[in-house]
């Protein structure tokens, strides 16, 4: 057993990384959070207590280890949206209005702090593999359109705009001041900018445009130093010294408009003694409710994914408990509610900072919200000298990195039904609402999948069936074999399996029995076999060679072709490796099915079976020499049973006796009872002892048994080995092979030959 880790001693060691990686995160902290705030009409400084309360409490009770927490992008849109719905209804004025609407919304995000925990006290964490991958992509896209929306009109200092209105006679399109009517209004906007009249707010827009362009360009200057300062946190410092160069030096105030100015923040006593007055007059409310169960969907969807995208980042390839991550998301977002802060959420760009600055446990965390307390505590009014347009910049870049057409091209490249789901759910997020949009996007996935099947009974009798089956083989490998169909719907059913397999294993997952595959399950297993690599471990799957799918993409829904005699010209991962091994060993390689196996007649492993095809056959020119995948079949009727295996076959040049050589077992030690005599070997009593040899002519089949030939199979892996006269039949286990016993069972064919030849 290896010794036990000092916890303590790596803790204090790694500590100084920690503390820089925390400072480091807080710089892009400060003014991402009081932009968000501010974009969700919340006062600024809800941005930053929010990721104070999620560093302070994440830190010392979730589960994740390199992940920070704050305010999320994705949530924006629905607190704004909440803020400006309450405010109309309180009968209040101007900022009075506003203020009373988001003490109500604060009540919704103490509530969605609430189901979040219980989410995660109740193991629901898994709820994520519920959704498409191409659905996610289309709300998160959506949420970026949001963003650009509701952001760029007040980077360019025209934050008063509803946009524009589109119809076609008396039927309304584009309402103004909808989302889509602000982001069709973004060209007007830019336009305008070049025409103010006052000049304040030409200089805001300015503020705006060069604040973009630092995020654009600056990540581009590969240099050391200026890369510790990140890119969000010059937005704050060139700002603070432009507005003290006219104060001090031109003798002259702020050239830019004061509307477009941070104000109202508080200094750290004002926060601590003046509390806002949590509103939960609405909580019998439908309304209410909606709002509550939205911000719960994002903040556990952006969360969860964000935190499975971060483990793939951890150093230590370490995997975080998303359940017990939940439950301590759940309550910093109810502490930040009731302090005036936002939902929260587990965040991907400043995750990545701290990895990236040598961030390797919860600490960082924790050091990321201290420097946030220092940073208010003794800057505060220096922060009111930021103008509201350059953190709007920040947003901007934001929603155009979650709404790129880059992500739109890399769902056209996975297959067209992928793009369908992916702009229904973003068209429906963006018209309807974002619970609303998510929901279409799993029923037009579902939709798709019963037409690219033609077949609902595929989904309606499977549903329910546990269609994962895993063991350990004997030589320690994990084998998991996936039924009837893999998709979002029951894919939770192989996670749970493939999360118990410690991660520095072997595993193998077959396909073969399966009819579909979807784009969920295909993206999640490639996370898998980073993961697996990563930590030592080897993960892969197989059985997908007789599938169809319309794309090249990896990640691209497979489903089985059962009659066509044609294979799908795109190879699957494990064809094109079994293409390179055969352009190794210079040998032929066909994908292709083929029905006539003449070549295995007579052997005894298949007079009560039958052959249906053999297909990924490798062969030399002379046909002396195969290795291919083979479908065959036992029993009949209710008790037929398919199976597909990997299979070696030698043609000697001589004649062999015919006989069989297995691992000696506990079942063959039965046949030997029934009558089925083991060929002994008095001179090689461990031969005797280890294999099982079946044969009619035992003197034929010990002058076939040389010392050398004995000596080979002592000294090389177990195989099934068979002779019906002229040639050999090898193989390991009834199960498709991975590219690795592939390579190995060539390499003992090929060695085998020469020594029986």
């Amino acid at each position: 057993m290896s010794p036990k880790k000092n916890s303590l001693k790596d803790f204090l060691k790694t500590l100084p990384k920690n503390i820089f990686s925390g400072f480091v995160v807080s710089l892009i902290a400060l003014p991402l959070g009081l932009g968000l705030a501010m974009a969700s009409e919340a006062p600024p400084i809800a941005g930053i207590i929010t990721a104070v309360i999620g560093g302070l409490t994440v830190s010392i009770l979730g589960g994740s280890n390199v992940t920070i927490t704050g305010p999320g992008n994705s949530l924006v849109g629905v607190v704004a949206g909440a803020v400006l719905f309450y405010a109309t209804q309180s009968g209040l004025d101007g900022e009075a209005a506003s203020q009373q609407g988001y003490f109500v919304v604060l009540a919704a995000i103490v509530c969605s702090g609430m189901l979040l925990a219980i989410l995660g006290f109740l193991r629901l964490g898994k709820l994520a593999d519920f959704f498409p991958s191409s659905a996610i992509q289309g709300m998160l896209a959506a949420i970026g359109l949001i963003i650009l929306a509701k952001s760029t009109h007040t980077m360019l200092a025209n934050q008063g705009t509803k946009g524009v209105s589109l119809s076609i006679g008396d039927f309304v399109i584009v309402e103004e001041g909808s989302v889509l009517g602000l982001l069709f209004g973004i060209p007007k906007t830019i336009i305008g900018a070049f025409s103010y009249d006052n000049s304040g707010l030409t200089y805001a827009a300015i503020a705006g445009v060069l604040g973009l362009a630092i995020m654009v360009f600056y990540p581009k200057i590969r240099n050391k130093y200026l890369q510790l300062i990140p890119a969000p946190m010059w937005i704050v410092i060139f700002p603070i010294i432009f507005s003290y160069y006219y104060e001090l030096v031109l003798q002259k105030p702020n050239p830019i408009d004061s509307g477009y100015m941070i104000s109202n923040i508080p200094d750290f006593n004002s926060i601590v003694t003046n509390l806002p007055t949590v509103d939960f007059s609405h909580i019998a409310s439908p309304a209410f409710w909606s709002i509550v169960i939205t911000l719960t969907l994002i903040a556990s969807i952006e969360s969860l994914l964000s935190i499975k995208a971060v483990d793939k980042l951890d150093p230590e390839k370490r995997r975080s408990n998303v359940n017990r991550d939940l439950k301590a998301l759940g309550l910093a977002t109810i502490g930040s509610g009731f302090l005036g802060g936002l939902n929260v959420v587990t965040v991907i760009a400043r995750s990545s900072v701290n990895v990236n600055n040598g961030g390797n446990n919860r600490s960082a965390n924790f050091f990321h919200a201290f420097f946030l307390v220092l940073f208010i505590a003794l800057f505060s009014t220096q922060l009111t000298r930021i103008p509201l347009p350059a953190l709007m910049a920040i947003l901007v870049f934001t929603g155009y990195k979650l709404a790129s057409p880059n992500v739109v091209k890399k769902i056209f490249s996975i297959g067209k039904e992928q793009l369908i789901i992916f702009f229904v759910t973003l068209l429906a997020t963006l018209k309807i609402g974002l619970i609303e949009g998510i929901l279409l996007g799993v029923i037009t996935t579902f939709i798709i999948h019963i037409i690219i099947n033609k077949s609902f009974s595929l989904f309606f009798r499977n549903w329910l069936k546990p269609n994962v089956l895993m063991f350990k083989e004997d030589d320690g490998n994990y084998f998991v074999s996936v039924k009837h169909f893999c998709s979002f719907i029951n894919f939770y059913k192989l996670k749970n399996k493939l999360d118990a397999i410690p991660e520095n294993q072997e595993v193998i997952v077959d396909f073969s029995m399966c009819d579909f595959v979807d784009h969920t399950v295909m993206e999640n297993l490639n996370n898998y076999q980073e993961l697996f690599t990563k930590r030592g471990g080897h993960f892969e799957v197989i059985g997908l060679d007789m599938h169809g799918t319309d794309s090249e993409h990896p990640f691209a829904l497979r489903r089985l072709i059962p009659f066509s005699n044609i294979l799908p010209n795109n190879l699957t991962k494990r064809q094109t490796q079994i293409e390179e091994i055969a352009q190794d060993f210079e040998l032929n390689y066909n994908t292709s099915k083929n029905k006539e196996a003449y070549f295995l007649d007579n052997f005894l492993f298949f007079k009560t079976r039958q052959i249906d095809h053999t297909f990924n056959q490798m062969s030399n020119g002379k046909s002396h020499f195969k290795l291919f995948d083979i479908t065959f079949s036992e029993g009949e009727f209710i008790a037929k049973e398919v199976v597909r295996t990997t299979m070696a076959y030698i043609e000697l040049d001589k004649e062999l006796p015919t006989f069989t050589l297995d691992k000696e077992g506990f079942l063959e030690k039965m046949y030997a009872l029934a009558g089925f005599k083991d060929i002994p070997f008095d001179n090689h009593p461990d031969f005797s002892n280890r294999f099982y040899l079946l044969g009619e002519d035992e003197g034929a089949i010990k002058t076939t048994f040389t010392t050398d030939v004995i000596r080979f199979f002592e000294s090389n892996p177990y195989y099934h080995i068979e002779s019906n006269g002229r040639g050999l039949l090898i193989f390991e286990k009834e199960r498709l092979a991975s590219i690795k016993e592939i390579k190995a069972l060539l390499d003992f064919s090929k060695r085998l030959e020469v020594v029986i030849s």
